[in-house]
C-alpha cells in the first residue's frame, strides 16, 4: 500500500480547483474515496446534560478524515471506559467533504519512462478532508458537572491528534 503524503501538502485552505472542460467526462471528479470517520455521533443523544464543551479551531486549515477518526477514537475510548456510554454525548461537527487529489510523479532511476509529466494534471483522488475555518467547532461534547474534568482530558487527547492548535470552550447549559 502506498504511503500517505505528509499533511503539509494539504494544510492550506485554498479555493478548491474545479476543472472546466468542454469534454464532460473531464470536468468533474469521478470518484470520491470512502470517508474514514465511522460514527459522527456517540453516547446518548436524548439525554440532557449540564455542560457542553466545544473544541474550537484557532486557524484556517484542512483536516484529513483519518485525523478526525483518530481523535474521535482516543477521546471516545477514555470516556466510554471510565464513565460509560450513557453519561456523555459526543458529536463530530465537521464533515470531510473536500476530495484531496494527487498527481503522482515517478522518481528514481528510469523515471522518464514511467512518468506522465504534467499534461492534464488534474490528479487522482487519494482521500477526503474537512475544511475548517478559525472559530469552527470540530468536536462537541456534553457531560454533567461531575465528569467535567474527564471531558476536558478527553478533548485534550483529541487535540493531540488534530493538526492545529485548538481551544476548549466550556458552556453551561440551561436545563
Amino acid at each position: 500500500m502506498a504511503k500517505l503524503r505528509k499533511f503539509v501538502a494539504y494544510r492550506n485552505l485554498e479555493r478548491p480547483y474545479t476543472r472546466t472542460s468542454k469534454f464532460k467526462k473531464k470536468a468533474f471528479i469521478r470518484m470520491s474515496p470512502n470517508i474514514k470517520v465511522v460514527r459522527f455521533v456517540t453516547g446518548s443523544p436524548n439525554k440532557k446534560f449540564q455542560y457542553t464543551l466545544n473544541l474550537l479551531s484557532k486557524s484556517d486549515l484542512q483536516i484529513r478524515d483519518n485525523a478526525l477518526e483518530s481523535a474521535r477514537q482516543t477521546s471516545n475510548r477514555l470516556l466510554e471506559t471510565t464513565i460509560g456510554l450513557g453519561s456523555y454525548f459526543m458529536r463530530v461537527k465537521t464533515y470531510p467533504f473536500h476530495v484531496l487529489r494527487e498527481n503522482p510523479l515517478a522518481g528514481g532511476a528510469g523515471a522518464d519512462r514511467f512518468s506522465t509529466g504534467m499534461a492534464h494534471s488534474f490528479g487522482k483522488p487519494i482521500g477526503n478532508a474537512a475544511r475548517v475555518h478559525k472559530g469552527d467547532i470540530i468536536f462537541q461534547l456534553s457531560v454533567n458537572k461531575e465528569h467535567l474534568d474527564l471531558a476536558k482530558k478527553a478533548l485534550g487527547r483529541a487535540l493531540t491528534k488534530v493538526p492545529c492548535s485548538c481551544l476548549i470552550e466550556v458552556i453551561p447549559n440551561k436545563i
